[in-house]
């Protein structure tokens, strides 16, 4: 019979966005050095996605394992957009290194990061290798890296292989969702119907919201879509991914806001804001080329 699994409800509150539930709940008895690192590992993840960099810089030092210098090195590259590139060539150095090249924390940082450098084929240099081949965090990547790069064929690949290896596993209920949303369609609904089934067996947090949230504009129902985001908003009133949605909601629904604004001071990064910048450039272009 197979020990019971400690690190389960941590993970899941991890997956679902329930970060300061992960934490609180972080404090386990009796576990073998490998989980402890695991923890360690998803107890620090939860404090960069609240936005404790520095906590996780201090706390992380020379002396700790692969997978937690790796997240710290996801710390220090979103702490400041002036580490970056110091910190893009350090990652580089430990996954040319033979000896912890292959760690699959290693690898998922390193692929969040050249995701987030919108370098999808780097990424997925580093997260869709054979010898990983089971590691559902590395799928569930796999998936939101072909999203982005509008290859939703590849995502259902992917997706399969996760439903394939267990298909009630948290991830792969999200990424089901993720590729239904990204086909469109009918397949919206079911996407729908999954954030739903979350939102009544969890705890109900902004990345549910906001998954409830985008199904809800995609069908056209943006009044409730917009209490899904406020609701979110209450929740975490810094998250980008809620105020960019509100951006969106608002600009359907017609009504006046401070989203953008918003969202161009605390994440001036992010996707949203720099679409937004270029189409007014464009446009400010097309002005002077007429005037």
């Amino acid at each position: 019979m197979a020990a019971p699994d400690q690190l389960f409800n941590l993970r899941n509150n991890f997956y679902l966005g329930a970060y300061q539930a992960a934490i609180n709940n972080s404090d386990l008895p009796n576990l073998s050095p490998e989980d402890a690192v695991e923890r360690d590992c998803l107890v620090y993840r939860s404090y960069i996605a609240l936005g404790s960099y520095q906590l996780v810089i201090n706390e992380i030092d020379s002396s700790a394992a692969t997978p937690l210098q790796a997240v710290k090195f996801f710390a220090l590259y979103l702490s400041s957009p002036d580490n970056r590139e110091s910190t893009i060539s350090s990652l580089k150095e430990w996954l040319n290194d033979s000896a912890i090249g292959s760690n699959p924390i290693l690898r998922l940082i390193a692929g969040t990061i050249f995701m987030h450098e919108e370098d999808y084929n780097e990424a997925l240099k580093h997260t869709n290798t054979v010898v990983h081949a089971g590691n559902m965090e590395l799928h569930a990547l796999n998936v939101q890296i072909y999203i982005k790069m509008y290859r939703s064929d590849f995502a259902e690949k992917q997706l399969r292989l996760m439903q394939q290896i267990d298909e009630d596993h948290t991830l792969t209920q999200l990424a089901n969702a993720w590729v239904n949303l990204a086909v469109g369609g009918s397949k919206i609904q079911e996407a729908y119907l999954i954030f739903q089934d979350f939102s009544e067996k969890s705890i109900i947090t902004g990345l549910i919201l906001n998954g409830k949230a985008v199904c809800c504009m995609h069908m056209g129902n943006f009044d409730e879509a917009e209490t899904l985001l406020l609701e979110a908003l209450n929740k975490d009133a810094k998250d980008p991914e809620t105020v960019a949605n509100l951006v969106v909601c608002s600009l359907h629904l017609g009504k006046p806001s401070r989203y953008l604004s918003q969202l161009k001071l605390s994440h001036p990064d992010h996707i949203l804001v720099k679409r937004t910048l270029s189409a007014e450039e464009s446009f400010e272009r097309a002005m002077q080329a007429v005037a």
